[in-house]
């Protein structure tokens, strides 16, 4: 399965310190040195390691190959039906991620994997909830079809709510409240976009802070706008510029050409 914020995974006390050791270095934007400390001889260590290699593609649009890699040991090891519908799941973001980031048009092999997982995936498996929120992801970035992205994203929260997923939920707020945003609620995409905020804060997710801050910048009114911007900005240079894609929404617009 992908490794998200669950008891188990380094979150929370009293986990194995290997895991304690990836969560940390993943959450500081050290998804390679993260994977280093993996060893993937059975399937869910290589599935854990795809899954980081992959996150980095999509925040930092470099390591394209080594997520091949990756990916392709741990469909060679999976056995059972979720193992290789975790796989496909994992085969379904990387894909995404390359048409998102304009590396490459790979829309039709997303959805061709993403349904494979959906196949393989029984409704209480434990990836279940991510694959959901995934398919979310492909109706509203690629698809344009916001109506099926909260379906999607809405399941996946109803999922992480019962896995007690607290990082998937962080996205699945925040997501949701970008609809929210998008259609004028500005009261339930507030409360989405500070959910996502508080979760991310609490679980030391630094990586994800960022576009959580800025996310909710977008909701509120100056001079808290600003100010959650400006918090935005900091941690984002902190971690070196990642994620990528966040640079062009913190910085300011030019100003409008005047007569």
């Amino acid at each position: 399965m992908a490794h998200t914020a669950m008891s188990g995974t380094g979150t929370t006390a009293g986990d194995d310190p290997l895991q304690t050791a990836v969560w940390r270095l993943r959450s500081r934007a050290c998804w390679a040195d993260a994977a280093a400390l993996i060893q993937p001889r059975a399937a869910g260590p290589a599935l854990q390691r795809a899954s980081l290699l992959v996150e980095r593609c999509l925040y930092t649009e470099q390591g394209w190959a080594e997520a091949e890699d990756a990916l392709r040991t741990a469909e060679a090891l999976a056995q059972s039906d979720d193992e290789r519908g975790a796989a496909a799941c994992e085969r379904g973001q990387l894909a995404y991620a390359a048409t998102l980031l304009g590396v490459r048009d790979r829309a039709d092999e997303a959805r061709a994997a993403l349904g494979r997982a959906a196949a393989l995936l029984a409704p209480g498996a434990p990836g279940r909830a991510l694959l959901d929120f995934r398919r979310g992801l492909l109706a509203e970035n690629l698809a344009h079809a916001p109506q099926a992205a909260r379906a999607a994203y809405r399941r996946a929260h109803a999922g992480a709510t019962a896995q007690n997923d607290a990082l998937l939920l962080s996205f699945t707020w925040r997501h949701l409240a970008g609809l929210a945003l998008r259609e004028g609620e500005l009261a339930e995409a507030r409360h989405g976009f500070a959910e996502s905020l508080r979760i991310r804060e609490e679980l030391g997710y630094l990586v994800g802070t960022a576009p959580a801050l800025a996310s909710l910048a977008d909701a509120e009114t100056e001079p808290e706008a600003s100010r959650l911007r400006a918090e935005a900005g900091r941690l984002f240079r902190l971690l070196g510029g990642v994620p990528l894609w966040l640079g062009d929404q913190l910085t300011p617009a030019p100003p409008a050409a005047t007569a």
